[in-house]
């Protein structure tokens, strides 16, 4: 029998990647999307008799979906910082109340619901690498805690939902993830660099550029996710790249394999910049069987070739949705 998964904001970077791969494994797919953030662009080569997109806001009710669903994914919320302190309220109600009115929609169905979290929950760590022990170190009166505070409520009545009324639940914490169809403009490192890089611009390095990050190859961590999926795991289960870099020698190594002349030169640090990020992925090795499989280099050298396409096309100004923040 075909299953049937609603993915919420899956018309978003991580969504559409998400819909994708449901689709190749047989999954029917609801995309729902209010493109807020997301673009049907990203998911118009979809469409088709397994694939349905719908345009709604979670905020406002469970979406109406119609027989039955096996799996209710929650990746609606704007990722970018450039899109959440834009949007603080927009954020806070889709961590809020549209992850309950989707947790609503996955008791009615009896379905597995996965939450997409972040390690935006760790905040700035005490503690490297971050295991799903730590309960993090927040500020949560910040301009980031719209995005942080939300995502910590959203793990808090999905564990309220799982305990109370027996919903089948799981819980990722996805650290930096990037690839094709991340938006150009959309403020974080990855797509910032690159742009720069293939328009000759100067490379915007916040600070001195030693804040760390792990970055995460795109088809990795959507392997992940399909995996919790298909588990019954609880989590919180971390998702990342062990592989870790200062932002400074990411912007050279961009700088390098796009063959760019640009300069790069500092900029203020944004309030909250975490300092370090690399997950603890033990617990994913062991109850997922996962592990990240794509080098850093290929990752960004398929990104920097997507980009290219499209700079060269004239498309850079298409919305073509978020990733995990950087």
């Amino acid at each position: 029998m075909t299953r049937t998964a609603v993915v919420a904001g899956g018309a978003g970077f991580l969504g559409s990647h998400l819909c994708e791969r449901l689709l190749a494994d047989g999954w029917q797919v609801f995309c729902v999307d209010n493109f807020v953030t997301g673009s049907p662009e990203n998911v118009a080569h979809l469409v088709g008799d397994a694939f349905r997109l719908v345009e709604a806001d979670v905020t406002a009710g469970p979406p109406a979906i119609e027989g039955q669903v096996d799996a209710v994914l929650n990746l609606a919320s704007p990722a970018s910082p450039a899109d959440y302190l834009e949007l603080p309220l927009e954020t806070l109600r889709v961590g809020s109340e549209g992850t309950r009115h989707l947790l609503d929609l996955a008791r009615e169905k009896g379905a597995r619901f996965v939450l997409a979290s972040t390690s935006e929950t760790y905040g700035d760590p005490l503690v490297h690498p971050q295991p799903e022990t730590y309960w993090g170190n927040v500020n949560p009166v910040g301009p980031r805690s719209v995005y942080d505070e939300a995502k910590r409520y959203a793990e808090a009545i999905t564990m309220a939902y799982r305990r109370t009324h027996g919903v089948d639940t799981g819980i990722v914490r996805i650290f930096n993830t990037y690839g094709p169809r991340m938006r150009a403009h959309d403020g974080r490192a990855v797509p910032t660099f690159i742009r720069q890089a293939l328009d000759q611009q100067p490379i915007t390095v916040a600070g001195d550029g030693s804040q760390t990050r792990s970055l995460c190859y795109v088809p990795d961590l959507i392997d992940g996710i399909v995996r919790m999926a298909e588990s019954e795991v609880a989590g919180p289960v971390n998702l990342g790249n062990q592989e870790e870099i200062s932002v400074l020698r990411l912007a050279e190594w961009i700088r390098e394999l796009t063959g760019s002349t640009s300069d790069i030169v500092h900029v203020p640090r944004p309030t909250d910049d975490p300092s370090l990020r690399r997950p603890d992925t033990a617990k994913a090795r062991e109850e997922l069987g996962w592990t990240a499989r794509f080098t850093t280099e290929r990752g960004l050298i398929e990104t920097i070739d997507w980009f290219r396409t499209r700079l060269d096309t004239g498309l850079q100004g298409l919305q073509l949705a978020g990733a995990e923040e950087m």
